[in-house]
């Protein structure tokens, strides 16, 4: 009894001591996970686990996103998770989502799962009209999306109709223009086919290369009044903070880069910022609510630090992932440089079995050919023999008839005819016997002329025969060489040159091989920079063609701004270059007096 009563108080004891969990889900931009946490994780402990379960190192750009009253929040590393005004019912939602957005992302993004999430990121708010993005860049980079999900253009395989049910232009740009769905697939298509050779990493890469020029890139907006209560935007980006005016999202009319501010803080709703020269008055303005406050400073602060950040020398950590990054780069290269050249092989195999199968046919053809032309000229010679074969028997014929009708003449000259009647129609008798003998001597003669033009015809056959059969016999001997040499030409499967070029793939990259990746890269960096200008030609050509298609009244006040942007020459980065130009006291005197 006493042993049942201490088993029980075990179980008990031991029951209490297991932490209490509870369920989390996390979405990202392609799938969805489920992680049991105990109820006393904090943010970071849930974030380091979502972050090794993706095997992302480049923690510092991404953060878990809830929303609460309407209003956005980030989870907070260093509280714990339950304390947060997340919603009790599990499973606990939270979106894992890029927080801060690089200035270059070729040279900052290093992973190729961070660029991934980036792009998905990127992609999806360009669709949804987040970022605002003109029609003929939204066609170009639509065919970015398309090389990164299909791969290379194959006209055999990617037919009409393939990006049917594909999400790939914002709505805005499909009700702008009277364009089907199948003259936007052909202009994406274009593009897509001339991206070919491109991997899946590279393809959204340059979709992100593209898609950072864009005015509404990593900006958030925040509504906020100057101290005379005007009603302006806050946007919060990774170069600083900008002021827009609250129809315009594109260009800001003032902006402050991070290097000319010292501290930000707020108390309640009113928002101060103090420059880095202390001689310069603060500045401040008021938000809608304290949660929207909280946020603005979170944004400041992670946006700040990695402004900062880029400045400096990279860590030790960064620059193992950058050097394992250009090995891997590296690796990826000469590995499809090999796939290019087995590839280009196989196709130059390809095309000379084709062409002996085609030199083949057609030889064959031609023996067809020969082979039919010598029958007509057997069957030809067969029946010139048998019609000079029956004029001769009848020239034998009429011969024999010419001289059996001079043995009558003879004979009708041998007889008597003692009466006059009987003398005169013997006489007549005669003369017909001699013409009719006369005329088949002629037709003998023509007979047997026309009997020595067979025999001739049937010599020039039977030559005709001859030298179809020598033809006949050459052909055959081409074919059966052609054959051998089509037989020994077939698709290698282990060629040696194959085997040399995977024995000399090794992953110990020597100086040698560095210096050609080097001259690979500036060579790639010349190609880039012509590219560009082709591009820019090639967006200037769609644009121009599609114009005539366009619906002026269905334009959006964004359109518009960006047309007139656009035709100014601004763009994103020298309009804030040109507002930073001035000082920062004009500029806060400026925002003070909006």
């Amino acid at each position: 009894m006493a042993g049942a009563i201490a088993s029980r108080m075990s179980f008990s004891s031991l029951k209490r001591k297991q932490p209490k969990t509870f369920t989390v889900r996390i979405a990202t931009m392609d799938a969805e996970m489920e992680f049991s946490c105990e109820v006393k994780w904090k943010g970071k402990d849930l974030f380091d686990l979502v972050c090794r379960t993706l095997g992302l190192r480049e923690t510092w750009f991404f953060g878990l996103q809830y929303t609460i009253k309407d209003t956005v929040a980030w989870l907070k590393m260093d509280k714990k998770v339950l304390d947060h005004d997340v919603p009790t019912e599990e499973p606990v939602t939270f979106h894992f989502l890029a927080k801060f957005y690089p200035e270059n992302a070729e040279e900052e993004l290093v992973q190729e799962i961070t660029q991934h999430l980036f792009f998905l990121q990127v992609k999806k708010q360009i669709l949804d009209e987040k970022i605002y993005c003109p029609p003929e860049a939204s066609v170009l980079l639509a065919s970015y999306a398309v090389q990164a999900k299909y791969g290379d253009y194959d006209p055999n395989v990617h037919k009409r109709g393939f990006l049917a049910q594909e999400e790939l232009l914002p709505k805005r740009v499909i009700n702008l223009y009277q364009m089907t769905p199948e003259m936007w697939e052909e202009r994406i298509t274009a593009w897509y086919a001339e991206h070919r050779g491109r991997a899946r990493d590279e393809a959204e890469m340059e979709y992100l290369k593209i898609a950072q020029d864009l005015e509404m890139y990593g900006v958030n907006y925040f509504a906020i009044r100057n101290k005379k209560g005007t009603e302006l935007l806050l946007g919060v980006d990774a170069l600083g903070l900008h002021i827009y005016d609250p129809d315009n999202r594109l260009t800001p009319k003032i902006s402050f880069p991070w290097n000319e501010i010292r501290n930000i803080s707020y108390s309640d709703k009113e928002f101060t910022i103090k420059p880095l020269d202390k001689k310069i008055d603060v500045f401040k303005f008021n938000s809608s609510k304290l949660r929207v406050n909280k946020l603005i400073l979170q944004l400041c602060i992670g946006n700040h630090d990695l402004f900062m950040r880029r400045r400096k020398a990279d860590s030790l950590e960064v620059q193992q992932m950058k050097a394992q990054a250009r090995e891997e780069k590296a690796r990826k290269q000469m590995e499809r440089q090999r796939l290019a050249r087995e590839k280009q092989m196989r196709e130059e195999a390809e095309r000379t079995r084709d062409e002996l199968e085609r030199r083949l046919m057609q030889l064959k053809e031609e023996a067809t050919m020969a082979n039919e032309a010598l029958m007509r000229s057997e069957e030809t010679a067969d029946l010139l023999a048998e019609k000079a074969q029956i004029t001769e028997e009848e020239a034998k014929l009429l011969a024999q008839k010419a001289a059996e009708a001079e043995q009558e003449m003879q004979r009708i000259k041998a007889t008597a005819i003692r009466t006059e009647e009987e003398k005169r129609l013997m006489e007549q008798k005669v003369l017909e016997a001699e013409m009719l003998a006369l005329k088949m001597a002629e037709e003998s003669e023509r007979r047997a002329k026309e009997a020595d033009q067979l025999k001739q015809d049937l010599q020039e056959a039977r030559e005709s025969e001859r030298r179809a059969k020598q033809k006949l016999l050459e052909i055959t001997s081409k074919s059966s060489y052609t054959s051998m040499n089509s037989s020994t030409t077939a698709l290698p499967t282990d060629l040696p040159s194959f085997n040399l070029i995977s024995e000399s793939l090794s992953f110990d990259f020597k100086d040698t091989d560095m210096k050609r990746l080097s001259m690979e890269i500036e060579k790639e960096k010349v190609e880039y920079m012509e590219k560009s200008k082709h591009l820019q030609e090639q967006l200037n050509e769609l644009k121009t063609e599609i114009e005539a298609l366009k619906l002026k009244e269905r334009e959006t006040a964004l359109d518009i701004l960006h047309n007139e942007n656009a035709s100014r020459g601004n763009s994103k980065h020298n309009t804030i270059k040109k507002l930073t130009l001035q000082s920062t006291k004009s500029r806060v005197a400026f925002f003070e007096e909006l």
